[in-house]
């Protein structure tokens, strides 16, 4: 037998059950000493920052104990829903719905240009893509919530400002994950039309966009299942929609009517997903 054989099997061949306790001076199996004890610390600091967080915000597990009961009564209190109310939230539902179909679609267009221009690989100039990444962060700093309450400051209550509102916040998002997708594409196509003499626009229009379509798709789908969400809280800032019926089935502690709204929005929601779900599993 070769040596070179012989080591190998010596190295393959598993530690014996009798082969007794180690030797002093022999390293214990299992990870070494340094990473463990790194692992072990990094527990440690995790555990301290989620106990001292916990005990600021007072979210404790005593907290949850005392307020199961509230949250049992609260649940009796919506069960069974007022069905009979269900003719009234068809209008606000719709609305809620065109809402968001309006303001994803426009925000979905507004994105398209802004994720092309802060894409490294399509515009290296950084005095360009630079501000246009402030601008993208500056736009998702800020929720729809608040978006949706300046708006309604400013225009009044209605659904022309919730529209706004998820517009900004479709723009933020589709924007930031399209121009993700677009430097992450294959650049061989790129540069073989770059190398015979193709121009910026052609090398966007039959170099970048087929590669990035599908994504920016994708990406405004998700964007609409979230949106139609959002929408249905933006009525309590006076934004339109379902939420305006939300806010006054709470404040007339009608709780019966609440689980009736809730209901229809999950139904909804659930049929959109399923919907989105479908157009991507064809789209990648």
């Amino acid at each position: 037998m070769k040596p070179d054989s012989t080591a190998r099997q010596l190295s393959s061949t598993p530690p014996s059950p009798h082969a007794g306790p180690p030797q002093p001076g022999m390293r214990p199996a299992g990870p070494p000493l340094p990473g463990r004890y790194k692992r072990y610390a990094t527990w440690m600091i995790f555990i301290v920052v989620l106990v001292a967080c916990s005990i600021h915000t007072d979210a404790t597990p005593y907290q949850l104990i005392v307020g199961l009961p509230e949250m049992g009564k609260l649940l009796g209190e919506m069960f069974p829903p007022d069905w009979s109310y269900l003719p009234t939230i068809w209008k606000p539902m719709l609305e809620t719905i065109q809402i968001a179909i309006v303001g994803t679609t426009l925000g979905a267009i507004l994105a398209i240009p802004v994720a092309l221009l802060c894409a490294y690989n399509v515009m290296p100039r950084k005095l360009i893509s630079l501000p246009m990444r402030t601008i993208l962060n500056l736009v998702r700093t800020i929720p729809d919530l608040l978006f949706a309450s300046i708006f309604v400051a400013v225009f009044g209550i209605g659904p022309f400002a919730g529209m706004l509102a998820l517009l900004f916040f479709s723009f933020g998002i589709i924007a930031k994950l399209t121009f993700e997708a677009i430097e992450a594409i294959d650049p061989g196509p790129l540069e073989a039309m770059t190398a015979v003499g193709a121009s910026r626009i052609q090398v966007i229009a039959f170099g970048v966009v087929p590669q990035a379509l599908p994504y920016f798709v994708s990406y405004l789908l998700y964007t609409f299942e979230v949106n139609v969400r959002a929408a249905s809280v933006l009525g309590l800032v006076g934004a339109g929609g379902i939420g305006l019926l939300l806010d006054r089935s709470l404040g007339l502690f009608r709780y019966d009517r609440t689980s009736i709204i809730i209901l229809l929005t999950l139904v909804i929601v659930l049929a959109i997903d399923y919907g989105s779900n479908l157009l991507r599993r064809k789209l990648l």
